[in-house]
């Protein structure tokens, strides 16, 4: 008698969690040299045909995300894999900028979806310094080096050069868009999907920024079979990371840390 043994599909899976760029002196965000290696890994696990990344991000540094992209990009067409990506909570911004480097992008049906845009914000403390009396001096070599001093009236000369770059750094997200989704987007212009505007889901779906509804394990069991192998592959906190953050918890610099990037998810109702 001889015995036949189907072999398993088995599909590397990746999670891209947290803001995109630097979030403190201590605490690392997702970036390309952070995440370099378990992607590599992922890819040339067994020669996979399939690789799944589910991304929890509500975005951060451009550059950051562009690089993450491309080199997921670079990395499914040097091994001829599919990518799936899989939106959690948020894939908004930076977060959906890498959700384009698949080659099909699924969400829960209340993920958060989008905010094609770019934004920068900051503070005027010019009457507050006056009120405490204290006195600012700067110097600089270059006419505006200075651009945006938090601490001096603004120029309209600085506000404009500052729209003119995000502007470039728009044009650049929504060509990635419009190469990732191409004629499955819906009526762009129409339905304000480059304005900065972000959706749920369910209204992702229908605007053809994302192509079904669904969780990592619930896709793959249905393409795949439900004797699928998930392979999970998690980068590891190291030990003095561990311990850095464990010393630093309670000082003001890592307080303030904590802050900033809790106000980037709540604008996404986080």
């Amino acid at each position: 008698m001889f015995w036949i043994f189907k072999k398993k599909k088995i599909v590397p899976h990746v999670r891209l969690t947290g803001i995109i760029g630097s979030v403190g002196r201590f605490k690392q965000g997702m970036d390309l040299a952070s995440q370099q290696e378990i992607l590599k890994k992922a890819f040339s696990f067994k020669k996979p045909k399939h690789v799944a990344i589910s991304i929890n991000s509500p975005g951060g540094s451009p550059v950051q995300s562009h690089l993450i992209y491309s080199y997921i990009r670079q990395l499914a067409d040097e091994n001829k894999t599919k990518v799936l990506i899989f939106a959690e909570d948020v894939a908004a911004s930076g977060g959906y900028f890498i959700a384009c480097a698949g080659d099909e992008i699924y969400a829960n049906s209340s993920s958060i979806i989008g905010s094609i845009g770019v934004i920068s914000a900051s503070f005027g403390f010019k009457e507050m310094i006056k009120k405490i009396g204290v006195e600012r001096r700067i110097y600089t070599a270059g006419k505006n080096k200075s651009t945006l001093d938090p601490f001096v009236d603004e120029k309209e000369e600085d506000v404009k050069r500052l729209k003119k770059l995000q502007l470039e750094l728009h044009g650049d997200f929504i060509k990635i868009v419009e190469k990732s989704r191409g004629t499955k987007l819906k009526d762009p212009e129409k339905n304000n999907i480059f304005t900065g505007e972000f959706w749920s889901g369910s209204t992702a779906l229908s605007l053809g920024l994302i192509d079904g509804i669904g969780n990592a394990d619930q896709i793959l069991k249905e393409k795949f079979g439900k004797d699928v192998v998930i392979k999970k592959f998690e980068k590891q906190k190291s030990f003095i990371a561990k311990k850095l953050s464990s010393s630093i918890e309670n000082q003001i610099d890592n307080l303030a840390n904590t802050l900033e990037e809790k106000a980037i998810w709540q604008r996404f109702g986080l």
